[in-house]
């Protein structure tokens, strides 16, 4: 794994009247090595760099789902199946809104097989006037399989483990939690889901829990067979998945740390907009597109909810 120069980083949160402002002082130039991972195919394995005169070819989407309903719950949700909360539907249709208003238009929109992802995109396209626009769904793109902690409140976790163990838990990139069992309340809704007799490994062999790097290592496959090709036909293309695999696509592309993804926040509905050169390498920091209030207050909703405190 290579070590990368890229500190205090978390993504500008923008709107259109204020698209070169900078949230936390980052360097306007910053030149970062990313040597990563033996299973990308030959001829990608390339440099991420933030060079401010790079021409901008292509724009890419992420989008972390609107609130769901465990979210609201401050649950580990990861493969439970859930849909979006009455908050959640309205984050969806207003991001669409909001990128409809900024004039973007969409060729392809990526998803994971799960129904808060799949549910957002179909309002964001809907409240774009794009409903037609072609939808394709991976598990690879599912989020972080939280292992034994699915269901567990975060807060009465950090009551019980610390803070700082939960952050770990939540945040760290090679920490994998404790192993789901058979006797997990949850084990069978998940692996007797009919979704899984979709994906492109045998069900035994998916994951039981997951790191942040393993969720990078089932990521990337599936980002230089699928995705890649999209964007290279000049296809402008949005990513609607989960905190945890857009974090982890982010880690790659912009070649953040091990130590500091810990520290990069993505909040539900807010889509971040990455600016590729012709070779995808991000020109400019991400940016977070909307209100700069608003986004500073879902960035911190999304920080407290592993902070110790008795639920009631």
């Amino acid at each position: 794994m290579c070590k990368n120069v890229h500190s205090d980083w978390r993504p500008k949160a923008v709107n259109h009247h204020q698209s070169q402002r900078r949230l936390h002082g980052r360097p306007n130039i910053v030149n970062i090595t990313n040597d990563r991972c033996s299973n990308i195919p030959t001829g990608f394995k390339t440099h991420a760099r933030f060079v401010v005169q790079q021409m901008s070819v292509h724009k890419l989407f992420l989008l972390r789902h609107g609130e769901g309903a465990w979210n609201r719950e401050n649950r580990f949700c990861s493969w439970v199946d859930q849909k979006l909360s009455e908050d959640g539907v309205k984050e969806a249709r207003d991001c669409g809104r909001l990128l409809k208003e900024l004039g973007y238009k969409f060729d392809m929109v990526f998803t994971s097989i799960l129904s808060r992802s799949i549910q957002t995109a179909w309002l964001v396209l809907e409240a774009m006037g794009q409903e037609w626009v072609p939808v394709v769904k991976s598990w690879r793109l599912n989020e972080r399989h939280y292992g034994a902690l699915i269901g567990l409140n975060r807060a009465e976790m950090a009551l019980q483990h610390g803070e700082e163990k939960v952050k770990l838990w939540r945040r760290s990139y090679d920490i994998t939690p404790p192993l789901i069992e058979e006797t997990h309340p949850y084990f069978h809704e998940i692996y007797n889901d009919r979704r899984y007799t979709t994906c492109d490994v045998d069900k035994e062999k998916l994951p039981r829990a997951e790191s942040l790097k393993e969720v990078l290592d089932r990521l990337l496959p599936y980002w230089y067979s699928a995705v890649v090709p999209e964007i290279q036909k000049g296809r402008t293309v949005l990513i609607s998945a989960h905190g945890n695999s857009c974090r982890a696509l982010l880690k790659h592309l912009e070649g953040i740390s091990d130590e500091d993804i810990a520290g990069v926040t993505l909040p539900t509905g807010i889509p971040l907009l990455l600016e590729l050169d012709k070779e995808l390498r991000p020109v400019k920091a991400g940016q977070l597109l909307g209100d700069q209030e608003k986004i500073r207050v879902a960035i911190e909703k999304v920080e407290d909810q592993g902070k110790a405190k008795a639920t009631t």
